[in-house]
């Protein structure tokens, strides 16, 4: 079995592992309240400072050497397929840290989820601007920039 199939099988398990905690959760949604309008001033991507980092983040990945950050080297070396498994995995993190009420461990795992979204980023060609104006699209749509809800079918 070679190393990436491996991975995908440790990954696979891991979030099964976590899909029945996961359900017994009741989380809060936007939906749950009435929708309050934003303000301009809410809106401002400049009001906030994870911004800044993620557009820095951003930025420092086309700067990266083998000799100086060789971690994120050799991920931005071996593409979308293993990037989106490590953005899953660290999705899991995340969630499975607020399961157990670890608030310190949320914050490192989002860390490290926020890092690897920006490399996929990167690696689509997608900058965080786009994200950013795709966000206050639906937070003056929706009152909030939440998941666009679906499309009923026909």
């Amino acid at each position: 079995m070679t190393a990436l199939k491996q991975h995908d099988r440790e990954v696979s398990s891991t979030l099964l592992r976590g899909a029945d905690e996961l359900l017994s959760l009741k989380l809060a949604s936007a939906n749950d309240a009435g929708r309050t309008p934003i303000s301009d001033a809410e809106l401002d991507p400049s009001a906030t400072t994870g911004i800044d980092e993620i557009e820095r983040l951003y930025a420092a990945l086309d700067l990266v050497r083998a000799d100086t950050n060789p971690r994120t080297a050799q991920l931005l070396e071996c593409g979308k397929r293993k990037m989106g498994q490590k953005l899953i995995e660290e999705a899991s993190e995340v969630a499975f840290e607020g399961l157990r009420h670890r608030a310190r461990g949320v914050v490192r795992e989002s860390a490290d989820l926020v890092y690897h979204l920006v490399v996929l980023w990167r690696e689509c060609g997608v900058t965080p601007s786009e994200v950013w104006d795709e966000m206050r699209e639906r937070a003056k749509t929706l009152g909030i920039a939440e998941k666009l809800p679906k499309r009923p079918r026909n």
